[in-house]
């Protein structure tokens, strides 16, 4: 994280052997250009006089995924609110959540996400045998219907607060934790503040459609990301009683066929729920000019907050 408690770049961590027996540890990260140092630059300001080398293997290794597996299990979760919004999971087993193996992770931030793991660079896994191969279009797909937001599109470095893109609830904030960079803003917001944005999937349809259903749409143009999710009122919370104009905007991230992930406010995520708002988008060029409508929805797994007060909910 930033010294301001923003995200600068989410990664995944592996245990990893090399050929003399030593453990290593790899990380995968998104490693596109952005606001951010490289992360190969700020691991070294970390180094100091430690016994530690750093290098870039990239060329090494390909990065898969693989879901669908019933013999992958997740385990029960309970969830613990504070007031401020923020939700902690813990996982009911006696065993790491995230897995044990090597070049591996069990990929715990949302249910049904799978694997995630290593294998050496041009080389097939052996999941191809007993799963069906498809493209990285896929990947993006099944995490945006399950709510998981990802790399510089969703997370986008510098700007990103760690709360509001579901960090917490997907199990990457650790508020027991000793000083880490960016903790003093993260546990402040946990303590005293309140969480007024999250990231949701949404569809993304013409104005007035009705949709009972969340489904991709094949044949829906594509969007560009970082468009701004405009809240227009259609209809006032009381009868004769005009409410104020919405304060602020939304953010469109990553999206294929129709549905995406956006980051949104949450007094606007009630107000739509109430039928007082509808939101939108108005993309200037390209397949998919003109207005849009935004329909937001809820992950099946997303934790449902108590009447009042701090508890734990399974």
């Amino acid at each position: 994280m930033h010294l301001i408690g923003r995200v600068l770049h989410d990664v995944f961590l592996y245990t990893s052997t090399d050929s003399a027996g030593k453990p290593n540890y790899i990380l995968d990260y998104d490693p596109r250009p952005s606001e951010a140092p490289s992360l190969m630059t700020m691991l070294k300001r970390y180094i100091l006089r430690s016994k530690v080398k750093l290098r870039d293997v990239s060329e090494e290794y390909d990065i898969w995924a693989a879901w669908g597996n019933p013999a992958i299990l997740d385990p029960a979760r309970r969830w613990t609110w504070s007031h401020s919004g923020v939700v902690q999971p813990s996982w009911e087993t006696n065993e790491w959540p995230w897995g044990n193996d090597d070049n591996l992770v069990l990929d715990r931030r949302a249910p049904g996400m799978g694997k995630r793991f290593l294998v050496k660079k041009g080389a097939r896994p052996q999941e191809v045998s007993d799963h069906d191969l498809v493209t990285s279009d896929a990947y993006t797909l099944h995490r945006i219907l399950s709510g998981v937001p990802e790399g510089q599109e969703d997370l986008p470095a510098v700007h990103a607060f760690p709360l509001e893109s579901n960090i917490d609830i997907m199990g990457g904030v650790d508020f027991r934790k000793g000083c880490y960079v960016g903790q003093e803003l993260t546990v402040r917001t946990f303590h005293t503040g309140s969480v007024r944005k999250r990231i949701l999937p949404v569809l993304i349809h013409e104005l007035g459609a009705v949709h009972p259903t969340i489904d991709p749409l094949p044949e829906a143009p594509s969007y560009p990301s970082n468009l701004s999710i405009l809240p227009t009122r259609i209809r006032d919370r009381e009868e004769g009683h005009p409410t104020p104009r919405p304060r602020g905007t939304g953010k469109l991230l990553t999206s294929y066929q129709g549905v995406g992930l956006a980051l949104l406010r949450l007094e606007q995520v009630e107000a739509a729920e109430r039928g007082e708002l509808s939101m939108r988008i108005n993309v200037e060029s390209g397949a998919g000019k003109g207005v849009w409508e935004v329909q937001h929805w809820w992950p099946d797994w997303w934790p449902v907050r108590p009447d009042s007060g701090d508890a734990s909910h399974s």
